[in-house]
């Protein structure tokens, strides 16, 4: 009998198979879940692939750069942790591509597929949209550009976020920003400075009421917050953003905006971040010798319970790899982030599939590895320079950016 019930399995296998794939039974679930939430009208993608004349046009393209795992790009390693905005395809979801491409790219039949709006969250449709005041000229130095923006949000009252996106207005040359929160309304004269600029530390003498309300980098998608979580921000907050604008050789435009997701129901935790950062490596001082490969270690006591939200880690081009995690009081270890080929040109904020506890008492470690050597082909130095801490590109930095909120009982089963 089970000999019998094998061989109908493998009969039925071998039908499916025979089946020539078309795009809205077989493919397009693929391309929703991977693809369009970057590829479609406003996304980060270059392109839409909302459509079944979207991704047929390009079929041959999607078959090759899916194959060659090119795309959807994913850097973390799901064999340490998993994630809920995981962009990763199963082999045999790329082998049925294959087929679908050499098979002709069948339409099929759509079954009142929903369209791309539909697709996208709705969450995705922002309370607020801010745009830098005016276009900011992007100079013809053909060098990097730190440039700082004030973008007054007018609160008429506290409010909690339960979301947070950045739009670049340049997608070319914005290479990535910094959102911080000011509720001072005294750094509304910073825009347009430069980082260089003297000005600046008289600004940055201001304390922030948060120093990190959220970081945009090619890679990014918005942060989403859990149910009855958000971030708070203050009546009249200003947003204070540092844009990082690639070298240009002629002059280029920009005005980038802010989406903002307002919480609907009750708040019952705020949403908190810990940026574990250069100042808290132990084995200081941050430097990188030419032709070395250092690593750095840092390692956080966790005080209260805590549950994690997102991780987000951050180096440069140096930058080889890079691994977080937990220890607990119990011996016990909580990966968070393992990255075995680090990509300066596409980081993600890693979001948990579900609330994440660390215990208080636990240790957070971090281990970034660095390769200064002359067969680093992502070096911006030729040849190899010493280097250290600094915001451009030519210079490092060692960073993990961490959201959470205070730890409930029964946060283990509460879904991101």
């Amino acid at each position: 009998m089970r000999k019998w019930l094998i061989i109908l399995i493998l009969h039925q296998s071998q039908i499916l198979y025979s089946q020539s794939p078309n795009y809205f039974e077989h493919v397009e679930p693929i391309i929703k879940k991977n693809c369009i939430p970057c590829h479609r009208a406003g996304g980060m993608g270059p392109f839409s692939l909302g459509t079944y004349e979207d991704v047929s046009k390009r079929g041959k393209f999607i078959g090759h750069v899916t194959k060659l795992r090119y795309m959807p790009p994913w850097k973390a390693d799901l064999n340490f942790q998993s994630y809920k905005n995981q962009r990763f395809l199963k082999q045999e979801e790329i082998d049925l591509i294959q087929r679908w491409v050499a098979s002709g790219m069948a339409k099929g039949k759509n079954k009142k597929s929903r369209s791309t709006k539909e697709i996208i969250d709705v969450r995705l449709r922002p309370d607020m949209t801010l745009s830098m005041g005016s276009t900011f000229t992007i100079p013809s130095t053909s060098v990097e550009e730190f440039r700082f923006f004030s973008i007054p949000t007018n609160l008429p009252k506290d409010v909690y976020l339960s979301g947070i996106d950045f739009v670049p207005g340049n997608k070319k040359q914005v290479h990535h920003s910094r959102i911080m929160a000011d509720s001072t309304q005294k750094i509304r004269g910073i825009n347009g400075l430069s980082e260089l600029d003297p000005a600046i530390k008289a600004f940055q003498k201001i304390p922030l009421t948060d120093e990190f309300l959220y970081g945009w980098i090619p890679g990014n998608e918005g942060i989403f917050f859990p149910a009855g979580t958000g971030k708070k921000l203050y009546k009249g907050t200003d947003l204070v953003l540092n844009i990082h604008y690639s070298p240009s050789s002629k002059v280029q435009q920009d005005q980038s905006s802010i989406h903002l997701y307002f919480t609907k129901s009750a708040v019952q935790r705020e949403v908190k971040t810990l940026a574990l950062r250069e100042s808290d490596i132990a084995n200081q001082p941050f430097i990188i010798p030419a032709e070395s490969e250092p690593s750095f270690y840092i390692n956080y006591l966790v005080e209260n319970d805590i549950s994690l939200i997102s991780v987000m880690p951050h180096m440069h081009f140096l930058g080889k790899s890079f691994v977080a995690l937990a220890s607990t009081p119990m011996g016990e270890t909580i990966p968070l982030i393992k990255i075995e080929n680090w990509d300066f040109n596409w980081q993600s904020t890693y979001v948990f599939k579900s609330l994440l506890k660390i215990p208080a008492g636990s240790t957070i470690h971090v281990a970034a590895n660095y390769d200064n050597t002359s067969k680093n082909k992502a070096n911006p130095n030729h040849p190899p320079k010493d280097v250290t801490y600094g915001w451009n590109t030519i210079d490092e930095m060692c960073n993990l950016i961490i959201y959470y909120v205070d730890y409930q009982e029964g946060d283990e089963s509460v879904e991101n």
